[in-house]
């Protein structure tokens, strides 16, 4: 058994910031999908699990070598479109990633009190816009088996702009499909990447997702205000 070093200094845990803002201020809202409104429990599961175990029985080799490798691959373009691509995806693993994804689209799951927010968000007159680094084709999968893009003024993924929101261009090339000012929007997402990418071109109104996971403890953002669950921006 290896005893932890006490004298070895342990990082502390970062603290919620809460929200701090007026909805008088905002406009628009801009929201993620994955991770902030859907549980990411179903992509976790589905690529770090089903999609190595399918392709481990395809290639006959052993499921941990298979992940492993899988995990390497899929680093390899972490941050670019073909990060979130199926058809990137289904050609560089020679698996039907789309039908896969539709196997068990069972487990895609709304995150708790969204509905609430989106009600909320209509008594006051907010208009909601979902922003998603997600493939047209897992689009498409998802509000099948959770049907809320009649909430959305646009559902807007990535590829239509060209890039991933990890890169701060993606915001001056979304002004050309969507003029928005980033001085009155709220942007709601589950990675500090991005949100990095969002307060570098200039917008000032940031929240992060400390639980996109329902099978992971939450852990809170150092640098932008935090929430559990949607119910915490209904005020």
């Amino acid at each position: 058994m290896n005893l932890p070093n006490l004298s070895i200094k342990q990082p502390e845990t970062p603290k919620q910031i809460r929200p701090n803002f007026s909805w008088e201020q905002i406009d628009s809202v801009f929201l993620d999908m994955d991770g902030t409104l859907l549980d990411k429990y179903y992509d976790d599961y589905f690529w770090e699990q089903f999609v190595p175990e399918v392709y481990a029985a395809k290639n006959q080799v052993d499921i941990v070598d298979a992940r492993n490798l899988l995990l390497k691959t899929y680093r390899s373009v972490e941050n670019t479109l073909q990060w979130t691509n199926l058809h990137y995806w289904s050609d560089r693993l020679n698996l039907d990633i789309v039908a896969l994804k539709r196997e068990i689209k069972h487990l895609v799951k709304i995150h708790p009190h969204i509905i609430d927010f989106f009600q909320y968000m209509q008594r006051i007159g907010k208009k909601l816009y979902m922003i998603t680094n997600a493939h047209p084709k897992a689009l498409e999968v998802k509000m099948e088996q959770v049907p809320i893009e009649n909430w959305f003024e646009r559902l807007i993924c990535s590829e239509e702009v060209g890039i991933a929101k990890e890169q701060p261009e993606f915001w001056h090339k979304l002004q050309h499909r969507l003029p928005y000012d980033k001085k009155r929007t709220l942007f709601v997402d589950d990675t500090e990447k991005v949100l990095h990418s969002a307060r570098e071109f200039g917008m000032q109104q940031l929240i992060h997702i400390a639980k996109p996971s329902s099978r992971l403890p939450a852990i809170f953002s150092a640098h932008y205000q935090s929430i559990v669950n949607f119910r915490e921006l209904i005020f």
